[in-house]
């Protein structure tokens, strides 16, 4: 492995993006976990997003989304995505790219049931991605929704993790002159895939 210290020095990739992001989140003045999401459509054309990182699992990164949206529905046709993720206080930027599975299970459930009464309530009322005709139509469906769903609505069949197993993860840091610092970890395999970590030149 390529020699480092510092920001960059241990052997866990994913231990390192948590002391990032935990840096940042003392730092950036919002949304601190926010990353720009990548996707490609079946025609082969990108689109990207800004979407809120809610975890930072032992092997993957995991964000939550309706499933009926263009994002979710651009991973199901590829199963592959990539993010950058910038802290402009730290001056340091985190890229994966990876495959993708979906998170339908208890853990999506417990982090829906953490999520605001107003949150989970929209997330009922949003078919997101698609045609609406005012902002009055959403009002009145989050207020159908409500009396339908109480105060305690579950999470909807259409809402839940979308989890990014990386095959390549990069760090960058800023450097004096613009002479920054990059590694790039990269595997042939999310599982039992050993990790390879070279500098690249700025």
């Amino acid at each position: 492995m390529a020699e480092r210290s510092g920001i960059f020095a241990g052997d866990d990739p994913f231990a390192i993006a948590r002391a990032w992001l935990a840096e940042a989140e003392d730092t950036e003045p919002n949304d601190p976990n926010a990353i720009a999401l990548a996707t490609v459509d079946e025609d082969g054309l990108p689109n990207s997003r800004m979407v809120l990182l809610k975890e930072i699992e032992d092997h993957a990164f995991l964000f939550y989304t309706n499933w009926g949206s263009a994002k979710a529905k651009e991973v199901d046709v590829n199963g592959r995505a990539a993010f950058v993720w910038h802290a402009k206080s730290l001056r340091r930027q985190i890229r994966v790219r990876g495959i993708t599975e979906r998170e339908d299970g208890q853990k999506a459930d417990e982090y829906f049931a953490s999520r605001s009464l107003q949150s989970r309530l929209g997330a009922w009322a949003s078919r997101q991605s698609t045609p609406l005709s005012s902002r009055a139509a959403l009002v009145a469906e989050v207020a159908k929704v409500t009396a339908k769903h109480g105060k305690n609505p579950a999470r909807p069949p259409f809402w839940g993790g979308i989890r990014i197993l990386p095959l390549e993860i990069e760090f960058w840091a800023d450097g004096a002159f613009r002479l920054h610092d990059r590694f790039r970890w990269t595997r042939s395999a999310v599982a039992g895939g050993d990790w390879q970590v070279r500098r690249l030149y700025p």
